[in-house]
C-alpha cells in the first residue's frame, strides 16, 4: 500500500448470477465505487449503471496489486473472497480492508447435492497438481474439487479411476447460481463427458475402493523402490519422533524412495517437505511415489548434501536418512535449523552409529534402538526373521 494514502480496499464477492444475485449492500458498494478491479469476466457482470473506472486484474498479480491499491478501491472476487479467493491475498497487503462475501461455489454445490460441508473435504486444483486428489480418496468419503478449467473434470475422473475408485459417482456443477447453471453426472470408470464450462466444481462420492491410511507406516508395497526404503515399522516410529505439525517444513536428506517426506506431507495438507537425493534415478522414483500417494507438491532436489542444501528454505525439522558419514552433512543440517527446530537421524551401519554417538555425547537429545522381526515361513512352520536394527537419534536445537 502507498504509505501516504493507504485508502480502503473493499472486496465484493460476486457469483455466476452477476448483479441480480448480489445483496443490496454489495450493489451499493459497487455503485459508490470510483475504481473497480477485477477479471474481465467479473467486470462484464456489472451493469452500465455502475460508472466506476474498471481496471483488469494485473499480471503478475502481486506486484501489480501493490501498485493499484492507492486510495479507495473496490476489488471483485469470485464467490467468497476469503475461501481460496483474492481476499486472503489482499488481507496480507493491507489491514484496511472490508469484505462483502457472496456464497462460494462450494457452498452452492453442497446445497445442490444435499451434502453437509462439515464432513465433506474440499480441495482446490486452481493452482495445485490434480494428483493432490489421490490423498483424499478413501471408501465412503465425499469430496468437492474446485476446478482449474474445463479439462479438470476428465483429469479428476481418470485419477480416481486409476486409484481403484472406478465406481465413484462424479457430478460436475457448472455456472452455479447463474442462469446457465448445469449439472452433469457419471461414474469415474466410464466418464466420457466432453469438456464443458470452465467455471465448475467436481463432486466425488468415493463409494468403495482401496483404503489408504493417513497414519504413518504405509505398506512397503505402496512404494516403487530399488531397495532404498525406510521399512514400514521403522518409518512409523521415525515419523512419530519427527512429530509433524501443520504448516511445518521438513528436509528429508538422503531421501531414497521418498517415504519419509511423503508420509510427512500426508499427515496434513499444509505440511511441506523437500526431498534431497543424490541419485537422479531415485529422484524420479520419489516424484512418482509422491504423485501416486497424493502429495505431488513434494519438492525433489537432486544433489549431494551438504552442497545441495544451499538456498533451500529454512526447515522446521530435518531428517537424515542417508549420508550421515558424508563430511559436513550433519553440521550443515544442524546449522540450517531454526531455533527450536528438530533433527532426527537414522543410523544402520557401525560408521553412522559412531557419528550419532559422538553427536549425542556433544549435543544430548534422545536415542532409540529399534529392532524389528517379521514372521516368515520356515519350512512348514513360521519363524521370526530379524531386520537390521536401527538407531534413531533426535535433538532439538
Amino acid at each position: 500500500m502507498n504509505a501516504e494514502d493507504p485508502g480502503l480496499v473493499t472486496v465484493v464477492g460476486i457469483g455466476a448470477g452477476g448483479w441480480p444475485g448480489l445483496p443490496r449492500t454489495s450493489q451499493d458498494a459497487l455503485a459508490a465505487a470510483q475504481v473497480i478491479i477485477g477479471s474481465s469476466r467479473q467486470l462484464s457482470l456489472l451493469p452500465d449503471s455502475v460508472t466506476a473506472r474498471r481496471v483488469p486484474l494485473p499480471s503478475p498479480l502481486l506486484p501489480g496489486l501493490s501498485t493499484l491499491l492507492r486510495g479507495d478501491v473496490t476489488v471483485l472476487a469470485s464467490g467468497d473472497p476469503m475461501f481460496y479467493g483474492i481476499g486472503a491475498t489482499l488481507a496480507r497487503l493491507t489491514s484496511r480492508i472490508k469484505i462483502l462475501p457472496h456464497p462460494s461455489s462450494v457452498a452452492l454445490a453442497a446445497a445442490r447435492l444435499g451434502w453437509p460441508l462439515a464432513t465433506t473435504e474440499v480441495l482446490s486444483l486452481v493452482t495445485a497438481d490434480p494428483a493432490t486428489v489421490r490423498r483424499a480418496l478413501n471408501p465412503g468419503r465425499r469430496l468437492l474439487v474446485l476446478s482449474r478449467d474445463a479439462s479438470t473434470p476428465a483429469q479428476v475422473a481418470a485419477l480416481v479411476r486409476e486409484a481403484g475408485y472406478g465406481s465413484a459417482a462424479i457430478t460436475v456443477l457448472s455456472q452455479l447460481g447463474g442462469p446457465a447453471e448445469e449439472v452433469v453426472t457419471g461414474v469415474a470408470g466410464s466418464w466420457e463427458h466432453p469438456p464443458g464450462d470452465p467455471l465448475n466444481v467436481v463432486a466425488i462420492d468415493c463409494g468403495d475402493g482401496p483404503p489408504t491410511s493417513l497414519v504413518p507406516g504405509l505398506a512397503d508395497s505402496s512404494y516403487e523402490t530399488d531397495g532404498q526404503l525406510t521399512k514400514r515399522e521403522v518409518r512409523a516410529v521415525t515419523l512419530a519422533v519427527l512429530a509433524p505439525v501443520p504448516g511445518e517444513l521438513l528436509w528429508d536428506v538422503g531421501a531414497g524412495s521418498g517415504s519419509i517426506g511423503i508420509e510427512w506431507m500426508r499427515s496434513h495438507p499444509s505440511c511441506r517437505a523437500v526431498a534431497v537425493e543424490s541419485s537422479a534415478a531415485r529422484s524420479m522414483t520419489i516424484r512418482t511415489n509422491a504423485s501416486t500417494l497424493g502429495v505431488p507438491g513434494l519438492r525433489v532436489v537432486t544433489g549431494q548434501a551438504p552442497a545441495a542444501l544451499d538456498g533451500l528454505d529454512t526447515p522446521d525439522v530435518v531428517f537424515i536418512g542417508g549420508g550421515l558419514t558424508h563430511p559436513g552433512v550433519l553440521d550443515a543440517c544442524l546449522a540450517a535449523l531454526r531455533p527450536g527446530g528438530r533433527l532426527v537421524a537414522n543410523a544402520v551401519t557401525l560408521e553412522s552409529e559412531a557419528v550419532v554417538a559422538a553427536a549425542h555425547a556433544k549435543l544430548g537429545g534422545e536415542l532409540i534402538r529399534l529392532s524389528v522381526s517379521r514372521g516368515s515361513p520356515v519350512g512348514g512352520f513360521t519363524g521370526w526373521r530379524p531386520m537390521m536394527p536401527v538407531t534413531i537419534w533426535s535433538v532439538t536445537r
